[in-house]
């Protein structure tokens, strides 16, 4: 029988070989001194599919974004616990009225071809790539210009303030302009092949097979202990499990089911803190003929019981949710909502307020039936899906089960409104307004991503709106605590689990210091985790 290192030691020298063969075909090289015995340096992290991109300013999606934070650099880093940081930027001053926001870069910064990194580049950013990111076009609706002072200071002049600037500023990788300048910015090869003043250099990628990366060997930020990262596209999510615990990989994403497998494993870890704080989230249609009173849709998440889903569905990892926002975003919490006493799991209760609102039950116990729509990919929100069906029916409500596709679920939920409960697993964000706040406020284009109730609340959205406007925390705050309060009142979208069980799971059989913190969200600590051995 192969023992488990012995399986590590011939996957990793295949991947290690497929990746120089493909670095001689390129003619890539790696960087970041001689390698562990005389060998490569080689990190593996197995990824569930072709990436549709790596450029995560120009191509939306949790793959891009996990390779563009290896790759290029913000020019502020913000941590997944909202601390900022110096990245590009050395240090930032925002003026008292919130329109002048003065930026002193790094000197002596080089992009991955050995071009200078300078102010010119910024100022290019924010004018002709910035506005494309999602949330930065907020920034670009506001941006009068970036001026450019001198090589290594910019100034974004803004037409009225934006409550979370730097928060979104510090969302925005930085683009090299003199590869963008006069190209199709979607279509730019550059997009596949990102360079970046990043730890990582793009050297190749394969489809269906796998992407490389080289140790940049004049990283600002300093000397990257791994000489070359290797991605293998593993499709199958129990191929991926196996090769985790196996230490043939020494990172991937494992299903919420095999967590406790990953607890009992003392060499696999989830980094739970790798990201912005995920919650698991119950969204109500305001135009069904069921859920069209407040009072239903409160009663509906009052029997949820969201301890029950916590340690079952989601396997104990994570909390239940007693707010609208997490406990992380402290400034912005409101002190007046407690889901435990605002919608507390009394089942008499719940009878009483449905039987009120004129849904007694019909001979065989029912009130009525709700289509209740989730993507059948993410395993943990379609096991919380089955739990709130028997609790449901425990007060009288059938429901309907229809896990789709994630584009499916996008056309149904948010396009066309065919349902009357939806599951999501989602991310909290940088800010509240360019993240949670996007699922309360009018979305009568019906965008996706976006609050498909088909309410328009005008003080919900006054208050968003009044949040935006300010870049004072404090009155921010206020604002926020304001929507968070008529949000109780309205119960339309909420959460039921603040949950980081999908993140990475990794190995700590080869390297060590995986877990370290790092200043900026989804960023291995390249430049201190270590090899054993």
């Amino acid at each position: 029988m192969r023992t488990p290192q012995k399986r590590t030691t011939g996957l990793l020298a295949v991947l290690a070989a497929g990746a120089l063969a493909l670095t001689a075909c390129t003619g890539g090289t790696a960087g970041g001194g001689n390698g562990a015995e005389g060998g490569e340096r080689v990190y593996v992290q197995a990824i569930a599919d072709d990436p549709m991109g790596l450029n995560a300013q120009l191509i939306s999606g949790a793959t891009p974004s996990m390779f563009s934070a290896q790759i290029l650099d913000p020019l502020i880093f913000l941590s997944q616990h909202y601390e900022m940081t110096p990245g590009l930027a050395e240090s930032w001053e925002l003026s008292d009225d919130g329109l002048d926001l003065t930026l002193v870069l790094r000197e002596g910064v080089t992009w991955h071809d050995g071009e200078p990194f300078t102010a010119e580049d910024v100022a290019f950013n924010f004018e002709e790539i910035v506005p494309l990111q999602s949330f930065g076009a907020q920034i670009g609706e506001r941006l009068d210009s970036a001026e450019v002072v001198d090589e290594h200071t910019v100034v974004l002049h803004l037409t009225e303030p934006f409550g979370p600037l730097l928060e979104t500023v510090a969302s925005q990788f930085m683009v090299p302009k003199h590869i963008y300048e006069g190209t199709d910015y979607v279509t730019n090869q550059a997009n596949m092949e990102p360079i970046g003043t990043g730890p990582m250099v793009f050297d190749s990628y394969s489809s269906g097979e796998q992407v490389t990366l080289a140790a940049n060997p004049d990283y600002w930020g300093g000397e990257v202990q791994v000489d070359r990262a290797v991605y293998p596209i593993m499709t199958d999510p129990n191929a991926r499990a196996e090769a985790l615990f196996a230490g043939e990989v020494d990172q991937a994403s494992v299903d919420v089911s095999q967590q406790d497998r990953v607890s009992d494993d003392p060499n696999t870890l989830l980094l739970e803190e790798s990201n912005f704080p995920q919650l698991v989230t119950v969204m109500f249609n305001a135009q069904s003929e069921y859920l069209e009173d407040p009072a239903v849709r409160a009663a509906v998440f009052a029997a949820l019981d969201r301890e029950a889903i916590v340690d079952t569905a989601l396997s104990g990892i994570g909390t239940p949710a007693n707010g609208f926002f997490p406990e992380a975003l402290e400034w912005a919490v409101s002190p007046n909502v407690d889901f435990s006493q605002d919608f507390p799991r009394d089942v008499d209760a719940i009878n009483e307020a449905l039987d009120a609102a004129g849904f007694e039950r019909g001979a065989d116990g029912m009130r009525f039936t709700l289509n209740v729509r989730y993507i059948n990919e993410l395993s943990d929100v379609a096991a919380t899906v089955e739990m709130a069906q028997s609790m449901l029916e425990e007060v009288g409500i059938g429901i309907e089960m229809q896990g789709t596709s994630g584009a499916v679920f996008t056309e149904k939920v948010y396009t066309e409104s065919e349902f009357d409960l939806a599951f999501l697993r989602s991310t909290v964000g940088a800010d509240p307004s360019i993240g949670i706040v996007r699922w309360y406020e009018c979305n009568d284009q019906k965008a996706a991503a976006a609050n498909p109730s088909g309410l328009c609340d005008p003080e919900i959205d006054a208050a968003a709106a009044e949040a935006l406007a300010t870049s004072v925390q404090a009155d921010r705050g206020v604002a926020l605590t304001a929507l968070q309060d008529r949000a109780a009142e309205m119960m339309y979208y909420a959460p039921l689990a603040w949950f980081n069980g999908a993140f990475p799971t990794i190995n700590t059989t080869r390297w060590q210091g995986q877990d370290e913190p790092t200043p900026m969200t989804n960023r291995m600590p390249w430049t201190t985790m270590t090899m054993e051995g």
